[in-house]
């Protein structure tokens, strides 16, 4: 497995460091520093004295980006044999992309840097630009959640409950985790009366189908992971899963429910629970 972990001098990326370390024991794994110099730039400064500042700024913030380097690699566990210490100069988000394209990553992780109760929802700029973009599964990590023991595993639909599967046998997360696997039936409005009788119908074999998918999710990782419970939930999915994960650790959800280019989009389902949870969330593609 090959991991990229988004490196800055927030505390999130120390959490995020730390939790990746705690959940997956990588082959490969690379430390990026995005450097931007754009908010040092200004064109209202004389050019030599522009040009010796900035050279100055230049090799000041890549000491400082390798000393940050140094840090966070003292973070990871032994047991990851290597380690890659990167940085580079650009906008941070296009340096995380391409460096995950370039590395052939299975999985980005970066912080969130949504700061507070009232911004705890909230996803930085990077790192809403790369859940959006990444053409690999991402993980984002708000706070240090301390000892990964469970987490909430969210299907939608019979695609996306096989590309979960897919994902997690082959890229195995720790032994340590209890797994409870959920699905949640939407609950439209229906303003026209005539029509309950026909939603009552609908609701019934959209649960039969649900507890179905939930029940072959949870038989085929039940080999590998501590499968503790499965619940089919009803009303709306980002609200569900949030209150599934109140006392999780990870949410893991698919990046969509839909096919072909489709599936590279974040679909609304999975862009709210971001915005919901304020636990790690594992968005796989």
């Amino acid at each position: 497995m090959r991991i990229v972990i988004a490196v800055d001098w927030s505390d999130q990326t120390f959490n995020a460091v730390q939790v990746a370390g705690r959940l997956f024991t990588p082959d490969e794994l690379t430390l990026i520093h995005g450097i931007d110099m754009r908010p040092f730039e200004s064109p209202f400064t004389p050019v030599p004295l522009a040009k010796q500042a900035h050279e100055e700024l230049r090799q000041a913030l890549i000491d400082a980006g390798e000393k940050l380097l140094d840090q966070t690699a003292a973070l990871v566990p032994s047991t990851v044999k290597s380690v890659r210490r990167l940085y580079q100069f650009g906008n941070p988000a296009d340096v995380v992309l391409e460096t995950a394209k370039s590395a052939k990553a299975d999985l980005i992780v970066l912080g969130s840097r949504g700061r507070g109760r009232m911004a705890e929802a909230v996803l930085g700029s990077v790192s809403h630009r790369v859940v959006q973009h990444a053409s690999c599964s991402t993980l984002i990590v708000r706070g240090d959640p301390g000892a990964v023991t469970h987490a909430v595993l969210a299907i939608e639909g019979v695609e996306d409950a096989a590309r979960l599967r897919g994902w997690l046998s082959t890229n195995r997360l720790a032994r340590s985790v209890s797994w409870s696997v959920i699905s949640v039936v939407p609950t439209p409005h229906v303003g026209d009366p005539t029509l309950a009788y026909g939603y009552a119908a609908w609701t019934e074999e959209m649960e039969l189908y649900a507890q179905g998918q939930v029940r072959e999710t949870a038989t085929a990782l039940g080999g590998i992971y501590h499968i503790s419970s499965t619940q089919v939930l009803k009303g709306d999915p980002a609200d569900q899963i949030a209150e599934a994960a109140k006392d999780a650790q990870l949410v893991v959800i698919g990046s969509h429910g839909r096919r072909g280019v489709e599936r590279f989009l974040l679909g609304s389902v999975s862009h709210a629970v971001l915005h919901h949870v304020s636990c790690p969330v594992l968005v796989i593609r």
